[in-house]
């Protein structure tokens, strides 16, 4: 993966609605990983303006994610064929609709997928690469429930092209157990959601560090299956579930940028605040390059302790 993205260290991060701007993306990239601007939360016009500076503030390798399920997707693709993007991590959508138009353009696209249905999918359109995206990620997952553990060796055995893990990785104990696995890279969310460079709300981040265990469910599985830190909105779509709602009246609860007023408008019980179980875990806000380093140095330190253990039967 580093040879196919041009980047020192195989950590990606997530393009995260709200978080994922220029000044996360090009902090991840220049500290040697492949930063990421995370189109979801941007109309075309914004998107333009955040891959421009980003070429401004890095000379390194990054990438746009653009979830399929959003409007002006063509725009938005165009957008990225003009201003040269080389990396497209494509999600929440049928990866058939725009691989062989990015492909036809030389642009790297690596898709997102929750099992193995449509890892396969994915492959046979011609991806070079996915991201494997376990239960326990923030944000849109997959309706199995199916955790990193089990998921990537799955995938990994039912495909040929590289496989990056996600979901629950936001430590390098848990990239050494994801290589393991059979992955070739992470791709890291949650702690990257609270670094310094994110855009998302300081109310936010706070309440991410203030997470325990237990504090994000996944709801609207009837919906867009997404993780919710708990909160007033989350509670609410707990007992319109426990009800009986269908899609049309989950619709109407979550309504109109509901994830704005919370992830990026610091509204903390009426916004929709996507995070992944990995928060319970988070205890610091750090500059990204920090943060990255962190998990690379304590990847090494683990593999070397892993083979100092001494496995002979006694």
């Amino acid at each position: 993966m580093t040879t196919l993205f041009q980047i020192k260290y195989p950590i990606i991060q997530a393009g995260m609605v709200w978080c994922s701007g220029w000044r996360l993306a090009s902090a991840v990239s220049n500290a040697g990983g492949l930063g990421v601007i995370g189109a979801g939360s941007m109309y075309p016009e914004v998107l333009k303006e955040h891959i421009q500076k980003c070429k401004q503030a890095t000379a390194h390798p990054f990438a746009v994610n653009v979830p399929l399920l959003y409007p002006n997707v063509g725009e938005i693709m165009q957008i990225i064929v003009e201003e040269g993007v080389k990396i497209v991590f494509t999600s929440a959508g049928n990866p058939a609709s725009w691989t062989g138009f990015l492909k036809e353009k030389g642009i790297i696209v690596v898709h997102v997928i929750a099992n193995t249905k449509f890892a396969l999918k994915a492959e046979a359109c011609g991806v070079d690469a996915i991201v494997a995206e376990g239960f326990e990620a923030g944000g849109h997952n997959g309706r199995e429930e199916t955790t990193t553990l089990c998921l990537i060796p799955m995938v990994v055995k039912a495909v040929t092209i590289p496989v990056i893990a996600a979901g629950g990785v936001g430590s390098g104990a848990a990239m050494l157990a994801a290589f393991a696995l059979g992955a070739e890279a992470v791709q890291i969310g949650s702690a990257f959601a609270i670094a310094d460079e994110s855009s998302a709300h300081p109310n936010f981040k706070s309440e991410i560090l203030a997470a325990r265990e237990g504090d994000t469910k996944l709801r609207m599985k009837k919906l867009v299956p997404v993780r919710l830190l708990k909160n007033s909105f989350a509670e609410a779509v707990a007992q319109a579930e426990a009800e009986g709602a269908d899609a049309e009246k989950l619709q109407q609860l979550l309504g109109r940028a509901r994830a704005k007023l919370g992830m990026f408008e610091g509204n903390m019980e009426e916004g929709e605040l996507e995070i992944g179980q990995v928060s319970a875990m988070l205890k610091e806000i750090k500059p990204a390059a920090e943060i990255l380093q962190s998990i690379w140095q304590e990847f090494l330190t683990e593999k070397e302790r892993i083979n100092r253990l001494d496995f002979r039967l006694i």
